[in-house]
């Protein structure tokens, strides 16, 4: 069963919802130290732990893009020999070799993914890499707009709330699923109207 409701298929399984939707090739960028530093949650672990911080950041961008085709890829400043690449599910974590910064890998990576026909967004507060993807052709974003992202409803959720408010409105039914994490309307308690019943008869 199916609906086709602006753009996505939502297909209504027996215990799951397969939300198919149609994407272009896209590279996120993120500049991983620069959203740490600039933002209260990550600045705040960083004191403790900076490995902590960057495994939060990686496991919010895994929660955030896990219903996207998008390709994804955290740069942070490393001092290796080489530049060190690694996965953690479909995030790529790349650390910088010894005298590269993060932001030059940011910049070539935006190049070449432009150079393939890929889209790309990149996420960080650096006035000069904002600048140098801008001139790729990519869309900037600061790192406040990331964390208003990753804090908010995963896409696929997002996606079958608004197709169940959508049926409500048209055809005034629910659809055949029900969202744990829909927030239903919050209506008023009879027991408070009974309590204030037996207190007038007192």
């Amino acid at each position: 069963m199916g609906y086709w409701i602006d753009g996505p298929i939502l297909v209504v399984a027996e215990e799951e919802i397969c939300v198919m939707i149609a994407e272009e090739a896209r590279d996120v960028l993120v500049d991983g130290y620069n959203v740490i530093k600039n933002n209260l949650m990550f600045r705040t672990l960083e004191t403790k732990s900076l490995a902590e911080a960057r495994l939060l950041l990686i496991r919010q961008l895994q929660n955030r893009y896990r219903h996207t085709t998008y390709r994804v890829i955290v740069v942070f400043d490393g001092d290796g020999k080489h530049e060190q690449v690694s996965h953690e599910e479909h995030i790529r974590i790349i650390y910088s070799r010894y005298g590269e910064t993060a932001d030059s890998v940011i910049k070539r990576l935006s190049a070449e993914a432009r150079s393939a026909g890929r889209l790309v967004q990149m996420y960080s507060d650096d006035e000069d890499i904002r600048q140098t993807v801008a001139d790729h052709g990519g869309t900037v974003q600061t790192t406040g707009h990331l964390m208003k992202q990753m804090q908010s409803a995963p896409r696929d959720v997002a996606i079958r709330s608004q197709h169940r408010q959508k049926m409500r409105r048209i055809y005034g039914i629910d659809t055949p699923y029900k969202l744990e994490d829909e927030v239903e309307p919050d209506y008023p308690s009879n027991k408070k109207k009974k309590k204030r019943s037996s207190r007038h008869h007192r």
